[in-house]
């Protein structure tokens, strides 16, 4: 299965989820499902790059609900950003005393260092990055490229990148290009502009923080950072030069040594030495649209939604014949999702509107692995929680698909939670949109804010039971401080408010005015 691309993609320039709605359905009641998907993805591919239709009839991608990321903590503080407020909010997490501290304008995103000891905060309306010490907030300021919007940390803290995420709302002012890449040493302070190909999709640092990878639609960007000048080697990793298959995602072999990149609408994944820059390839199926790693780190799994596959691969031997599970033909399938154990994977597509996700037990024969089960509405997004014990399935408000208009559920957003152990559901409607998710260390609860709405919603993951909890106002980040399972909440407030909520007692305090003289509140 493995063989060389041409030499010519070897040139560059030398210079890093669960489901269902109320019970589950069988195999045999999931058949009538094998029409009638093309509506909803239309519907769905909207929320995609350019809503058109893929070359197996759904979205040319699978959109997943974005649900905010983690807090920047450190085992004494938590830091939040205000963008509307260009500061940042310290809170020490053994006191709930609250700091803040001026910024840039409009910052976004918040990244600590591993040593604990630096916060970098991304101010995309300055289009800089403010590098703040954690005990004394004593900050310096590094100019960035501009219009960028993502940032990610090198796993031993010493660089940040900044790039132009497509896949976010496009805010961009004046001349723009979407070839940069912004990287930065947080040691120097010093910033260096890359070049790489159009449209980043992906960035990240290598486990060995050595190198820089950058993967755009048709090349993959290699950066040493033990180099002494930092450029790019541009590898191209398409063979046509005029109408290539889209790259979108990467993974990496346990060394850091190899890359595995997938393309949409490919038959293959291709194969990236990231010492040499040399190119290979070997079969994935018809039109891949996800592949993750397996949580011990020894396997990667593709999902050909072309041909409705499951391809799994040793990562000590890529070039190794693969597993192939063919899936059941009565539901597409676009993502897989791993449980923490490695037990088993959860399949499901966001773009296909299929109400619907399938079961993969790992320890089961091939031909007994894979179990259908059946949701409510389309899925956004699916999650597990930390312990892997429980599923979270998120549905978008127009994904309907064959839903009687006269359900409560009809229209509306809503999310459902899955026991693991029998797939058993429950559907909550929802009043607004998704917006964070944050769940307890232990895997107990997770809690959830809405678009717009003044209540956070808590979801106890064992008796997939959900109650509200009232805020003062709209809720705006969301996170668990890292010791205990106190809940913090920021909110919408000129003078900033932020509450904290502490489960097991159901004590509910809120800070208001913070930024000028805090009050606590009950």
């Amino acid at each position: 299965m493995a063989r060389l691309l041409p030499t010519p993609l070897l040139i560059g320039l030398l210079a890093g989820p669960l489901a269902l709605g109320g019970c589950a359905a069988s195999e045999g009641a999931l058949a009538a499902y094998d029409s009638g998907y093309a509506s909803g993805a239309e519907d769905l591919g909207e929320a995609g790059d350019d809503g058109g239709a893929g070359d197996d009839g759904y979205a040319p991608e699978e959109p997943e609900a974005e649900l905010g990321r983690p807090p920047a903590a450190t085992p004494r503080y938590v830091f939040v950003a205000n963008t509307d407020r260009d500061t940042v909010t310290r809170i020490e997490v053994a006191t709930l005393a609250v700091i803040t501290a001026p910024v840039g304008a409009g910052p976004t995103e918040v990244i600590v260092s591993p040593d604990n000891s630096v916060a970098a905060v991304f101010n995309e309306g300055s289009d800089d990055l403010t590098v703040l010490d954690t005990e004394a907030l004593s900050q310096a300021t590094v100019g960035l490229r501009p219009n960028l919007n993502q940032i990610v940390m090198s796993g031993d803290g010493e660089w940040v990148a900044a790039w132009h995420d497509g896949a976010l709302e496009d805010t961009s002012v004046g001349a723009t290009s979407y070839n940069e890449v912004s990287l930065v040493h947080l040691g120097r302070l010093d910033h260096t502009p890359l070049i790489v190909g159009y449209n980043p999709r992906q960035v990240r640092f290598t486990p060995d923080h050595q190198r820089l990878l950058v993967v755009s639609d048709d090349y993959l960007s290699i950066v040493d950072l033990t180099a002494d000048g930092l450029e790019p080697l541009r590898v191209r990793i398409a063979a046509d030069t005029l109408d290539a298959p889209v790259a979108e995602e990467l993974v990496l072999t346990p060394d850091g040594q190899t890359a595995i990149i997938r393309q949409f609408g490919a038959t293959e994944l291709v194969v990236v030495d990231l010492v040499t820059g040399e190119v290979g390839a070997i079969a994935v199926g018809d039109n891949p649209t996800d592949i993750d790693v397996t949580p011990d780190g020894t396997q990667a799994v593709a999902v050909a939604r072309g041909s409705n596959e499951l391809w799994i691969y040793a990562l000590s031997d890529v070039f190794a014949e693969p597993q192939v599970i063919v899936l059941p033909d009565a539901v597409p399938f676009g993502s897989v999702l791993m449980s923490p154990d490695n037990s088993r994977g959860l399949l499901y597509s966001t773009a296909s509107g299929a109400p619907a996700f399938a079961a993969w037990d790992r320890a089961a024969p091939i031909e007994d692995s894979i179990s259908l089960y059946g949701l409510l509405k389309g899925v956004a997004g699916m999650a597990l929680s930390p312990d892997g014990k429980a599923g979270i399935v998120l549905h978008q408000a127009g994904a309907n698909g064959d839903l009687d208009s006269a359900s409560p559920f009809y229209n509306r957003d809503a999310l459902t939670l899955v026991d693991m152990d029998d797939y058993f559901t429950n559907p909550i409607r929802l009043v607004a949109p998704p917006e964070q998710l944050a769940s307890t260390r232990d895997g107990g609860l997770g809690f959830l804010t809405l678009e717009g709405t003044a209540s956070l919603l808590q979801l106890d993951y064992a008796r997939l039971i959900h109650d509200e909890v009232p805020l003062s106002s709209a809720a705006a980040h969301l996170g668990v401080l890292p010791e205990g399972r106190t809940v913090y909440v920021s909110q919408e407030h000129p003078l900033g408010r932020i509450s904290f909520y502490a489960p097991d007692s159901g004590d509910l305090q809120t800070i208001t005015g913070f930024e000028l003289n805090a009050a606590i509140e009950r």
